[in-house]
């Protein structure tokens, strides 16, 4: 069973057990399923309930750090007199495998201002990106890699 899904079961029996479905006694029966999942989670075979969770803070950080970084970088491109753009259409390939990791890194990649995913093979092995300014492909292709890509990976790999 999922540990999300646990410390949620847990919440709504102890809502179930107080008598009283207050959000104030929902939050707080989530508080203290989540200590049962991390005091348990070795024996139920889980990976780190709060790693986890820091993980995606950690990949929701990232995500608006490289929002606003592009977005200001757009600016700067669009406001400038003379605007040296190489737009063009690169391929990606994919090491992630999970299709919810896949869409995820498709996603974030559309939201970031500059960038926009165009299509994904069929073989789920390559992933096709337009860029607004592709003078450096491998450059795109690295910060991808080392950055989406590989926080996803820890966020969500099972």
């Amino acid at each position: 069973m999922s540990m999300y899904l646990l410390n949620l079961v847990l919440a709504f029996v102890w809502v179930a057990v107080t008598g009283s479905a207050s959000l104030h006694n929902l939050i707080f029966g989530l508080l203290i399923g989540a200590i049962c999942v991390a005091l348990v989670r070795h024996q139920v075979g889980g990976t780190g309930y709060f790693t986890r969770l820091m993980r995606i803070l950690s990949l929701f950080l990232l995500f608006l750090f490289e929002l606003m970084k592009s977005a200001w970088s757009v600016a700067s491109l669009v406001c400038s007199p003379k605007m040296h753009l190489k737009p063009g259409i690169l391929r990606f390939d994919l090491s992630l495998e999970d299709d919810f990791q896949i869409v995820l890194l498709a996603n974030m990649i559309t939201l970031t201002p500059g960038t926009l995913s165009v299509d994904v093979s069929e073989d789920k092995k390559r992933l096709y990106i337009h860029a607004l300014d592709c003078a450096d492909p491998e450059g795109i292709r690295q910060d991808i890699a080392n950055g989406f890509e590989t926080k996803i990976r820890e966020a969500f790999s099972r």
